[in-house]
């Protein structure tokens, strides 16, 4: 089944998928596709203008109200409030490109709102992850960033949920603080920060100069500074990506031309993806703006208890795209084949399923192919993409139905790929429109990030479909970084063992980490799906994690897998001998997890050494999963 073929009542899904190659003599090989890069706008507020003009009444931005209901505002009403917003910081003269404005809470029509007005007046914006405020203990990071960026105007929603992280960043800057629809707490109340400034939300509407707001935004052009968006700190410690206007809008136009369904159908979407990420603060937030469709915040995440209301809102909302973190898919799955109701309004007007920011299972894309065709009477297309914080984020794109999970597509319309032999992988190297001047304040990291033809340095693997086709596309094999040698020489393709490892041990496992860098044989450290745990042991769901983890039927699940991988794939290289299920979770002080749930291995790896000693001693413990 060829999807270039596939239509709906919308017309033709995608463009028709072309790559050509070019093979230098050193060894190096370039890749692009023929269809030429359209004109893009100059700015994304070029995007909130036009569909201002042209549908004013169309909801742009939904969220739950106080009672439970949807409400938001329409483009019209949305530029209205972004053009006040502009003013406001106009007038107020801090913030601009040396001050950014830092928001540090989670997605709301508030934060789209203060994000669009810096963007429409070339104002820098960054959103920092909220763990670094909520979860984390020491609040280092958030210490950190806010040093380095020296912010113009802080915003938080909540400044009581706030106040431990808005105390520890006391003496690091001099920004008021924004708050949304709360009362200013009193300055008696403990543990509540002095500000030099603290405002409600309501005051940023209080002015209006239409005039300073357009001189401004004609200013405003490809090569603004839009935002800072912080790495997710997967492959290492988080980095200041600088994001301009045209890294905002090239991709964006790429992906129109390949989706061209996109022009007759604005799209709907319900999305939790924090903003302060690329995939949804670019990807998803600038899709439904660049095509005028509307967004429906999610305030679901793909964590225990916290994805029954993703759920809910699943049965008000049919979205007819559908974007996510595998992680969540894992969690949508089981829910769709329980509740047919919920699976009749997915599938309604559903033209897509997306995945992106971590491999999919192989499980989780068969489930859902089966799901959407005993719906349907066919199946959803199922893609994907490729990129990362520097190319903001598409680089790739799967404009196709691929034959199975992990085909990352081709490169889309404006972008250069270069291929290099590197050890056992082919390593890949990005040039376009799409990618990052460079980190903000760090000159050196900016300079080794490209090579000497300007090719941005994105440290991952790829693969071809089939070398005699490229058409059809690669694979992601990788972080080369993360790839290792066993003590025999043979080398470890650590993506590939993870995600066959998740599928192998599914439905208990929530990821793994490879261990055995030169050491004699593979290990795993798994960190278990709790719930799926309890429910395979026969627990209740408030048992605790260290009485599951060690529970029989868990450690004999675990180790029935570790046998399957052995006898199907051999190999020391392919299978692990020995593995230990862990209680505790990822850390977010320690970088080993992200806000996406993607795992960083160094990181876990290092903060875990003792138990890598453990899984490769010369004879393990009674708490290490050791094959017979």
């Amino acid at each position: 089944m060829t999807m270039a073929n596939i239509t709906r009542d919308t017309g033709l899904l995608f463009a028709k998928p072309e790559m050509s190659v070019t093979s230098r003599t050193d060894g190096t090989t370039l890749l692009e596709t023929p269809h030429r890069l359209e004109d893009y706008p100059r700015c994304i507020g070029e995007d909130l203008e036009r569909w201002a003009r042209l549908a004013p009444d169309r909801l742009f931005l939904q969220e739950r109200d106080a009672t439970g209901q949807w409400a938001g505002l329409t483009y019209s009403q949305a530029l209205g409030q972004v053009y006040r917003i502009a003013a406001w910081l106009l007038k107020d003269g801090r913030p601009g490109p040396d001050h950014p404005v830092v928001v540090l809470s989670d997605n709301s029509i508030e934060h789209a709102l203060l994000m669009l007005a810096c963007l429409h007046v070339g104002i820098p914006y960054s959103a920092l992850s909220p763990a670094y405020s909520l979860v984390s203990q020491d609040h280092a990071k958030l210490k950190t960033l806010i040093a380095l960026l020296d912010p113009g105007l802080i915003y938080v929603a909540d400044p009581v949920r706030y106040a431990a992280a808005l105390a520890s960043i006391e003496g690091i800057h001099t920004a008021p603080l924004v708050i949304s629809g709360y009362s200013i707490p009193s300055a008696a109340q403990p543990s509540f920060p002095s500000s030099p400034a603290m405002l409600p939300f309501a005051d940023l509407l209080s002015h209006a100069d239409d005039d300073a707001v357009k001189e401004a935004f004609a200013r405003v052009g490809p090569d603004t500074v839009a935002k800072i968006l912080f790495t997710s700190g997967s492959t290492g410690d988080p980095k200041g990506v600088i994001n301009t206007q045209r890294m905002l809008c090239a991709p964006q136009q790429s992906l129109a031309q390949i989706w061209p369904f996109m022009k007759n159908t604005p799209p709907i979407l319900l999305d939790w993806l924090p903003w302060n990420h690329t995939f949804g603060g670019n990807h998803n937030f600038n899709l439904i703006l660049k095509n005028g469709g509307t967004l429906f915040l999610d305030t679901g995440k793909p964590m225990p208890g916290m994805f029954d209301a993703t759920i809910r809102n699943l049965r008000d909302v049919a979205p007819s795209l559908y974007l996510n973190v595998p992680r969540a898919f894992d969690m949508l799955v089981p829910a769709l084949r329980a509740d047919r109701e919920l699976r009749r309004n997915f599938f309604s007007r559903l033209q897509i399923i997306f995945y992106a920011a971590a491999a999919l299972p192989q499980t989780l894309w068969d489930a859902l192919i089966e799901l959407s065709t005993e719906e349907l009477g066919h199946p959803v297309p199922m893609v994907t993409s490729w990129g990362s914080t520097e190319t903001a984020p598409l680089a790739t794109h799967c404009n196709y139905q691929a034959a199975r999970s992990g085909v990352i597509g081709l490169p889309i319309p404006g972008v250069q790929l270069k291929l290099l032999p590197n050890g056992e992988k082919l390593e890949v190297r990005v040039k376009g429109p799409n990618v990052t001047p460079g980190y903000y304040k760090q000159p050196e990291l900016t300079q080794k990030a490209f090579d000497e033809e300007g090719f941005y340095r994105i440290g991952d693997a790829v693969r071809f479909v089939d070398s005699a086709h490229p058409e059809l596309g690669l694979f992601f094999d990788g972080r080369v970084a993360e790839d290792f040698k066993l003590s025999s020489g043979t080398w470890v393709n650590t993506g590939k063992l993870r995600v066959g490892g998740i599928e192998a041990l599914a439905p208990i496992v929530q990821d793994i980490v490879i261990t055995g860098h030169d050491r004699d044989f593979v290990g795993f450290l798994i960190f278990p799906n709790a719930a799926a745990c309890r429910q395979l042991a026969g627990l209740a769901p408030d048992a605790p994690v260290a009485e599951v983890v060690s529970h029989p039927a868990v450690r004999r699940h675990v180790e029935t897998g570790m046998v399957e991988m052995k006898r199907k794939w051999a190999g020391t290289s392919n299978f692990p001998q020995r593995a230990i299920i862990m209680a505790d979770p990822p850390s977010v002080d320690g970088n080993e997890i992200t806000d996406k749930g993607y795992i960083n291995q160094a990181a876990v790896l290092r903060r875990r050494a003792e138990l890598v000693d453990r899984i490769h001693a010369l004879t393990p413990d009674a708490g290490v999963i050791a094959l017979p």
